[in-house]
């Protein structure tokens, strides 16, 4: 099948599609990358969406022409990617604007919650063909937290008979896979590990009027503060026993107002709270690593394989060596292996969409949470 995938992450800077040739074989799923495009988003998308996501109150008027807008805007950008080609199907992750992993007290009950915009009937009806969107909740109805999702195709892609691998994706959160050698999905380990290009987002739009870091440029001329970045890392989530998710109601607007308080204490310069931004995403990773990663695989050799938008910048990059390249691990990019940093995650939902399709289920119970697997998403035809 030709299959399409669909990501806007929670950096909310625009979509990456993938178009993916998918075939049966054993024992997982045969995949081809065949082409890759990213499509920014507008100025006035990307304010609405980062609105949606950091609002305390909003219309229900607002939400759904935000569902409506990124729904031509999904189709728009799988037509100009699949130009050319005919599609059998199209994976569509959504723009997430609101994720609760864990159970809390709502309206009488204990509840778990998530909610991904991007009509997908707008979808199908641009490129006709079949759509699979909202992927998380078939998880979380069976116990899981409805992330990470990508670890599939971690193991599909990355696994190797005698070298464990350690997928680290730097979106806007910083998300993590070790699959062990061999690939055994019941033996997989994988969580988010804390922010990535969202706090560093921020704070260069905040302090520089800029849409984000570009190279790491920003955070070079400038210098970690190291009493800040031991004070942020004193959050409990960085300790917290995997199964475990984040996102923007974690590390949204309010979690940048507190790097800018402590920033301010220390009378940092702008350069300094974005080199401190990034160190705080390498040194979660490595404290992740230590704790949770480390134990499990003993002195088996390990391939770290970075991707994500984070992997071009080279300040992060370079940080992420100085932490972990002590610990044996050998830091390279998807890119080192035929996969561009930016199009793994689309390439995820290509595959999950498939899976979908063939009524297999999409989720990895040992990265989630959930009590089982689960044939993840809802099929919406043309």
């Amino acid at each position: 099948m030709l299959v399409a995938g669909i990501m806007s992450g929670t950096s909310a800077d625009g979509i990456d599609v993938a178009l993916c040739r998918i075939s049966r074989a054993r024992p997982r799923p045969h995949i081809e990358l065949v082409r890759h495009r990213a499509f920014p988003y507008t100025v006035a998308l990307r304010r609405a969406v980062l609105a949606a996501q950091d609002a305390r109150s909003t219309s229900a008027a607002e939400l759904a022409r935000l569902n409506w807008r990124l729904g031509e805007e999904y189709g728009d950008a799988v037509q100009a990617t699949a130009q050319g080609y005919v599609l059998d199907l199209v994976g569509c992750h959504g723009q997430t604007i609101y994720h609760q992993g864990i159970a809390k007290p709502y309206a009488g009950r204990s509840i778990a919650c998530t909610w991904q915009l991007g009509e997908p009937a707008l979808v199908a009806a641009a490129v006709h063909a079949p759509v699979v969107s909202n992927f998380r909740p078939a998880d979380m109805v069976a116990g899981g937290q409805g992330a990470p999702l990508v670890p599939l195709l971690d193991a599909t892609l990355f696994a190797h008979p005698r070298r464990a691998r350690v997928l680290q994706n730097l979106g806007g959160i910083a998300n993590l896979t070790l699959v062990p050698p061999g690939g055994a999905l019941d033996a997989l380990v994988a969580f988010d590990t804390g922010p990535a290009n969202m706090v560093v987002d921020a704070l260069a739009q905040r302090l520089f009027s800029k849409p984000y870091d570009r190279g790491g440029r920003l955070a070079a001329a400038g210098s970690a503060n190291e009493s800040v970045v031991t004070a942020l890392l004193r959050d409990p989530y960085y300790r917290r026993q995997p199964p475990k998710s984040a996102g923007r109601e974690q590390y949204g607007a309010a979690f940048v107002e507190r790097v800018l308080s402590l920033a301010r204490r220390q009378r940092l310069s702008p350069h300094d709270i974005l080199a401190t931004a990034t160190a705080l995403t390498s040194r979660s990773i490595a404290l992740a690593w230590q704790q949770f990663v480390a134990p499990r695989i003993g002195n088996v050799p390990v391939d770290y394989i970075v991707a994500g938008g984070g992997a071009r910048n080279l300040t992060l990059m370079g940080m992420l060596a100085a932490d972990l390249t002590p610990f044996g691990c050998r830091i390279q990019t998807t890119d080192d292996h035929g996969i561009p940093s930016e199009a793994k995650e689309a390439v995820a939902f290509a595959l999950l969409a498939w899976q979908t399709w063939h009524r297999l289920p999409g989720n990895v119970p040992a990265a989630t949470g959930a009590a089982r697997p689960a044939i993840l998403g809802q099929i919406t035809y043309v």
